[in-house]
């Protein structure tokens, strides 16, 4: 394996692992500074449900740090571009939130309100669900049969705590539908590792992917032949990693400490990369 600073491509996750709410995280600009001096390439990979992509590049903005529109996934996004390939002509209805919407009419995917005439069902985080959100809901993948799934996450990190995020909204559709969920277009799943793909235009062994979670970013990187690196600012922890089988190439405490030193051994499995700051 080789050193963290040594790949071509750096993909990072957004939530827990560049910020947390409106908190810049440790050592991210400096690091993103080291990648853009050596002219490596950058994706920021966010589940996010509740982002554009150019919501996504604004935010990154707010905290000084520049990224261009091409360097930013977000799930909606994705979301749209999963619908601009099926095969008929879809009617979504949709759980979520305006950043769902707002791709959708960028990408003139169609959508309903009314259950009975769509073709698909669309869920993401809904920070104003309700009862009747889940009836309606029901009843739509009921009489067309799809369910699909903006990202898998099922809870969100945000400051002093978590939120319940899409997957928590997505399985309650799940039983009350008495149908499976079809389709997660989120990390780790293929719709997303394959735009990171096209994007970048690397090896897929040349690229290092940064994130919080084993289950979503370490994962896809697994999934999809790529390095991995998880940060201990967000959900996953180095205890979850000892009992999981999803193993990190690197282990750090944030992203500042991503190129401080090399590994300690690499032949022992994931290892720290600021190994002295983790203990």
């Amino acid at each position: 394996m080789i050193s963290p600073k040594d790949y071509d491509a750096y993909c990072f996750d957004l939530d827990g692992t560049i910020y947390i709410g409106d908190q810049l995280l440790p050592g991210v600009k400096e690091t993103l500074d080291i990648i853009r001096a050596n002219n490596k390439k950058i994706l920021f990979i966010t589940n996010s449900p509740t982002l554009t992509r150019r919501e996504g590049k604004e935010r990154l903005e707010q905290f000084g740090i520049d990224a261009d529109l091409e360097e930013v996934i977000t799930a909606p996004y994705l979301a749209a571009i999963y619908f601009t390939g099926v095969t008929e002509r879809a009617s979504v209805f949709v759980i979520g939130e305006q950043a769902i919407k707002e791709e959708f009419e960028n990408h003139s995917i169609q959508t309903t309100e009314n259950p009975m005439e769509a073709t698909h069902v669309l869920v993401g985080l809904d920070r104003t669900f309700t009862y009747n959100g889940l009836h309606m809901a029901m009843n739509a993948v009921r009489h067309c049969g799809k369910l699909i799934v903006t990202n898998p996450d099922p809870v969100c990190p945000v400051p002093g705590g978590f939120i319940p995020d899409t997957m928590s909204l997505a399985k309650a559709i799940e039983i009350a539908s008495d149908k499976k969920i079809d389709k997660v277009i989120g990390k780790p799943y293929d719709t997303y590792g394959n735009k990171m793909i096209e994007l970048l235009g690397v090896a897929r062994d040349r690229i290092l992917v940064i994130g919080d979670r084993l289950e979503t970013d370490i994962q896809l990187g697994k999934t999809k032949e790529f390095a991995t690196c998880l940060v201990l600012t967000g959900i996953s922890t180095e205890k979850d990693v000892q009992t999981s089988h999803i193993k990190p190439d690197y282990i750090i405490k944030n992203v500042g400490s991503l190129f401080q030193s090399d590994q300690r051994d690499r032949n022992r499995g994931p290892f720290l990369v600021d190994e002295t700051e983790c203990v």
